[in-house]
């Protein structure tokens, strides 16, 4: 991974990789309070709890974008040669717009998360998994996505330094965002889809729940045919409902990922930027996996996203005015994709979904 994060300009992994560290070593601190301590106890998190721990994680994301400002004004100075080279006219501009493309990435993630929640609802409603331990599968849910995404973002970074690469992740983006706006509505079938598929083929499934247990042992009859029974690991319904939510995910990931780095090429804002959205996840989904079915025309604002961060990705920069220096301007982004996802909740809410008459 150090030879693929070697292209960053302000944040080179060489002299970072304890940033890395520490910063992951924080996440996981975080995510063993959140388990260990807040939610040592199954049960189902309410609207108040949810809300209080979306303020937390948010907070937390804006708290982590104020320090990095702080410490890239207190550090760019002595590396004056990278940040002309990253293309800034001076350490402040430069600190100033790592501290806008972490929120505007960590903006696109949250927006682009708010999709998949909508997955996980119909995931949890298929296989019945009670409100009480859908908070366990989402907390091992976003372990798996963590270590995904660290090595989608690896590759990424590794990708993204050939222009042909820029050009092709922009152009996908366009056209995702174009399939999102006009494809038509279908109500997902965990049924047909092949990941269900494969596990009833290659693992032994049981319909009953088990508790908190994502295995367990059942007896079997023995192979031979002779009456006898031997004991066997049987996937629960938590299994199965964990395993799809790790392959969503993933889709979902192919573009998200390539959506940030059209926001910026230095991975360890994009890495940041992701983790922070993806710890808040589990709370947002509480908080709206009620309001699931109203927010009908969110599509057409992620839509809409993904579409002008592809362009961004594939306009040339000479097309750019002088005025912008080479950089599209990142509060115009910013103030943009924020504009666009609000503005598609709160049409969701002034024009509600017509339910067909049975």
């Amino acid at each position: 991974m150090t030879a693929l994060l070697a292209e960053s300009l302000l944040f080179p992994f060489a002299e970072y990789w304890a940033f890395y560290a520490g910063f992951t070593a924080f996440v996981f601190v975080l995510l063993a309070l959140d388990l260990g301590v807040f939610h040592r106890k199954a049960h189902a998190v309410s609207m108040k709890e949810a809300t209080a721990w979306t303020v937390v994680w948010m907070s937390l994301a804006v708290v982590f974008c104020g320090a990095l400002w702080w410490y890239c004004g207190y550090r760019f100075p002595d590396r004056l040669e990278a940040v002309t080279a990253a293309g800034y006219a001076s350490a402040q501009e430069a600190a100033n717009a790592v501290a806008l493309q972490f929120l505007t990435g960590y903006v696109v993630e949250q927006s682009l998360s708010v999709d998949n929640m909508f997955v996980f609802v119909v995931i949890f409603g298929f296989f019945a998994i009670p409100p009480s331990l859908q908070h366990r599968v989402l907390f091992y849910g976003i372990l798996g996505a963590l270590a995904f995404r660290a090595v989608f973002i690896a590759i990424g970074a590794a990708l993204i330094k050939f222009n042909v690469v820029v050009i092709v992740f922009g152009a996908f983006l366009i056209f995702t965002g174009i399939k999102i706006i006009f494809a038509p509505e279908k109500e997902a079938d965990p049924e047909k889809n092949p990941v269900l598929k494969l596990l009833r083929r290659w693992i032994p499934l049981t319909p009953v729940l088990h508790g908190q247990r994502f295995l367990v042992r059942e007896e079997a009859a023995a192979p031979g045919g002779t009456g006898a029974k031997a004991l066997r690991w049987v996937g629960t319904p938590l299994f199965v409902a964990l395993c799809m939510i790790e392959v969503s995910d993933v889709v979902f990931a192919v573009d998200s990922v390539p959506a940030i780095f059209a926001v910026t090429k230095e991975p360890f804002i994009v890495f940041t930027s992701n983790v922070f959205a993806i710890l808040g996840l589990r709370s947002l989904y509480f908080l709206l996996a009620g309001a699931a079915d109203k927010f009908h025309m969110l599509k057409y604002g992620l839509g809409i996203v993904l579409v002008f961060v592809g362009v961004k990705m594939t306009m040339p920069v000479s097309w750019y005015p002088a005025s912008w220096d080479g950089h599209f301007p990142m509060g115009w982004s910013l103030a943009f994709i924020v504009t666009m996802i609000a503005g598609s909740m709160v049409a969701s809410v002034v024009w509600p979904k017509r339910h067909a008459a049975h």
